[in-house]
């Protein structure tokens, strides 16, 4: 059972990116969302990453509250 804390940082680690607070706003600051548009289905997301952030939300598992914060951070 995964008992750690969930954040940005952590969360981009389990999605394969650089995950030093620099990196993760140099993306935040290249990456936006339409309105209307589903995070797992932005263009910047491979498939396993899709598929984790679509999980994540559909299972309101223990990553949907920190995907919903990068949700809303990405929609600046």
């Amino acid at each position: 059972m995964d008992t750690s804390q969930h954040n940005l940082c952590t969360l981009f680690q389990q999605l394969g990116l650089s995950a030093s607070s620099e990196e993760i706003d140099k993306f935040l600051a290249v990456h936006s969302l339409k309105p209307g548009a589903q995070l797992s289905e932005a263009d910047f997301w491979n498939e396993s990453q899709a598929e984790f952030l679509r999980a994540a939300v559909a299972e309101d598992a223990d990553w949907a509250e920190v995907v919903d914060e990068l949700d809303a951070r990405l929609r600046h």
